[in-house]
């Protein structure tokens, strides 16, 4: 039996991911900040919300397709902006690419993938939103932002919750950097999970491909403390399409934005990886929801694990949902296979809770009090 047919869950990914990933590799893609607790909050949060069971409802012609930005989706989730995907197996990012055109979804492409961009969005057959970060005095970030848009990207996701990198404990603790520095225990490690480093190997060491350019090196703690509200401003007028501000827990800071002319606001801790002591993002999505009204553009990302999930953050004010470290432990589980396995089990997942809360297709704004 293949590797991809004993994923029924994204645990069963995790699970699998943990045994084949080297531990270095594994606790990069897992890891927090902190203590931890961060990830834990925001599941109590999930878990503690429940869905309305209905009956004697016919369910029987159901739909999970919703519109983005006025275009069809044929899922209300897409792929978060991941950092160095090809980590968690050979050719990664286009796998993610590959899943969006099937699908119809945004694959966030992150600052440091694995991947340029140009060939991402190519790949994506265009449904590619293009994530940065202001970094040092900026100069690199609007060199990206310009190719991003030459390429073809129409939204770009400004990441705004990293002024400066979240000390992750395990990955300080196996001396994680990027680009690999292999010491002894390293490469004990390596050694360890040979059918790992033997693939990568063959494919080419993973890099971070979009800083391959004249002029411009990229250090992933360098400070991005620099950036404020004027330079957001100064992202808005130099870039024509959407644009998602993505790292947003604060309704005070939400309500600012909205101001500020943005597009959409995405909810989210970054999978709780920069401030352990954080708000669950759960929780704060149906207060940032009543402060920015039913018609500004909510996301939702940070710690998906299941399509009841994904529906709990419709009912309680996201328009759209992203997910993020599941999707790699299922390409480290089982390949292409694997990720396309899973995305099987969220979409049967969330189907089936559309059915057993008597509904037929996705929550609306404004029509989520019979929840």
């Amino acid at each position: 039996m293949a590797a991809a047919d004993h994923i029924h869950c994204a645990e069963d990914a995790r699970r699998i991911a943990k045994r084949k990933l080297p531990w270095m590799i594994f606790d990069y893609i897992d890891g927090a900040a902190g203590t931890e607790n961060g990830p834990n909050r925001n599941r109590a949060a999930l878990d503690a919300c429940t869905l309305r069971p209905r009956i004697l409802r016919d369910v029987s012609d159901r739909s999970v397709a919703t519109t983005l930005f006025g275009a069809p989706a044929d899922r209300p989730f897409g792929i978060a902006p991941m950092g160095m995907c090809n980590l968690s197996g050979p050719g990664a990012d286009l796998m993610l690419a590959r899943l969006a055109a099937k699908h119809r979804v945004p694959h966030g492409v992150s600052t440091v993938a694995s991947t340029p961009l140009e060939k991402i969005i190519q790949v994506a057959d265009g449904h590619a939103w293009f994530q940065i970060y202001f970094s040092g005095d900026g100069t690199g970030t609007f060199k990206l932002i310009d190719r991003a848009r030459a390429a073809g990207y129409e939204t770009l996701v400004v990441t705004v919750d990293v002024p400066e990198v979240g000390r992750r404990p395990r990955e300080l603790r196996h001396g994680f950097k990027m680009p690999f520095k292999i010491g002894p225990r390293q490469f004990l490690d390596f050694a360890l999970h040979p059918r790992w480093s033997i693939s990568t190997l063959m494919a080419g060491k993973p890099d971070m491909a979009n800083f391959q350019m004249p002029g411009y090196s990229f250090d992933r703690t360098e400070s991005r403390a620099r950036a404020n509200w004027e330079t957001l401003d100064k992202m808005r007028d130099a870039w024509p399409g959407k644009l998602v501000v993505k790292g947003v827990l604060d309704v005070e800071d939400a309500i600012t934005l909205k101001s500020h002319g943005v597009d959409a606001i995405q909810v989210s801790s970054h999978g709780a990886r920069q401030l352990d002591s954080a708000p669950a993002p759960f929780e704060m999505l149906p207060k940032i929801r009543e402060a920015v009204g039913p018609d500004m553009p909510l996301f939702f990302d940070s710690g998906l694990r299941s399509g009841e999930d994904v529906l709990k953050c419709l009912t309680q004010g996201a328009d759209f949902t992203f997910l993020g470290r599941i999707l790699q432990f299922a390409i480290a589980a089982g390949g292409e296979a694997g990720l396309n396995r899973l995305w099987e089990v969220l979409t049967a997942e969330l189907d089936i809770a559309l059915a057993m809360t008597g509904r037929t297709s996705l929550p609306r704004q404004g029509e989520n009090g019979g929840w």
